[in-house]
């Protein structure tokens, strides 16, 4: 049976060019900074991100983790979004290991109003933490994919200039913003102290992320991944295919984007199937099966046994992501199965009930 995983891009597997770079890389101990190649990704990475310093870190939560602990001190304040993945989805480490408090905001579509921002920072005076961070998210992953443009980013800098915060961008697919904008990278990063990406998702490498800011930042983020378990020794197995992925993974990136369109406005016609084309940005879809009387695991289990792999993003929502690997082919075996799901509800082979209504 065919099988289109849609579940994630970090479902990616690496190129076989990349596969010989591992095989050939130039190694040494990273912790003594003697790895060639990490070092060699470092600098382009530091380059493509328009900052001076660059660090390579095992995955996209210690790159979060690293870069708040660098900016902050233990019982801070921290402002990010309340969808945000940092929020959601690493484990409370802000709190758990650096002694953080979180203070969520609501956001449209993943993008914090400055003036919330604003008000949202602490007064300086003895009963309160001191604010020192705010954190954004581009793309962002729980509204779907949804991108945050430089002058959004602008905007929320400027606040936090003027209070003395410092700026952190989780940039896990922030080449997926800047394609989807037509604009260098650097134009998203302008506008932040530091920012992370990941290698392991939309760029198809195996493992590892990238942590960028200036060089003071990066030495407290270096030692940080030291104290978390991240003193890696011959990274550079990691590092060639990340250096393969920044000289050729991001252009074809466009690729998922549109099949990712091609997928929303099909499953906008679908009868059952409610979708927001404006979310449809990158390289994300977010549809609901409220309509069809059924649960989002329902629908993702039936769906799974045609050989469609997605995830249940709320009790009713559904994500699926488009990534290298997916052709237009298997977007239109996706829609076909989805039909096949759609029908075969229609004529009750599955026990509807009518879901929960969630509080967000």
């Amino acid at each position: 049976m065919k099988v289109v995983d849609l579940r994630s891009d970090t479902v990616t597997l690496p190129t076989e060019e990349m596969l010989e770079a591992i095989k050939s890389a130039k190694l040494g101990d990273d912790v003594f900074r003697e790895d060639p190649t990490v070092n060699r990704l470092e600098e382009m990475a530091a380059q493509r991100m328009g900052k001076k310093s660059a660090l390579l870190v095992t995955s996209g939560t210690q790159a979060n983790l690293v870069s708040i602990l660098s900016h902050t001190k233990r019982g801070d304040e921290v402002i990010l979004e309340t969808d945000s993945h940092t929020y959601n989805f690493e484990v409370g480490g802000l709190s758990a290991i650096g002694g953080l408090l979180a203070k969520p905001l609501r956001g449209e579509m993943g993008v914090l109003d400055p003036r919330d921002v604003e008000k949202a920072v602490s007064p300086k005076d003895v009963h309160h933490p001191d604010t020192t961070l705010v954190c954004l998210e581009n793309t962002h992953n729980l509204t779907g994919g949804t991108v945050v443009s430089p002058p959004q980013i602008e905007a929320i800098w400027n606040v936090a200039e003027k209070h003395g915060l410092k700026v952190h961008m989780d940039g896990a697919r922030i080449f997926n913003a800047a394609i989807a904008l037509n604009i260098d990278v650097k134009e998203l990063t302008r506008h932040v102290d530091s920012v992370m990406f990941c290698l392991s998702k939309g760029l198809s490498c195996p493992i590892g992320s990238v942590v960028a800011g200036n060089q003071e930042f990066i030495e407290r983020a270096r030692k940080w991944r030291k104290m978390l378990g991240g003193g890696m020794r011959q990274a550079g197995i990691i590092a060639a295919p990340g250096i393969i992925a920044l000289e050729k993974m991001i252009d074809r990136l466009k690729d998922d984007h549109r099949n990712a369109r091609i997928l929303a406005e099909k499953l906008a016609k679908t009868d059952g199937i409610s979708i927001n084309l404006e979310t449809v940005q990158t390289n994300m879809i977010v549809f609901d099966v409220r309509n069809l009387g059924v649960t989002a695991t329902q629908f993702t289990q039936k769906l799974s046994e045609q050989g469609v792999k997605s995830l249940p993003r709320s009790e009713t929502a559904i994500r699926m992501v488009t990534h290298r690997g997916i052709e237009e082919e298997d977007i239109e075996y996706a829609v076909e199965s989805i039909d096949k799901v759609v029908s075969s509800m229609r004529k009750g082979d599955i026990k509807q009930r009518t879901p929960k209504t969630l509080a967000n």
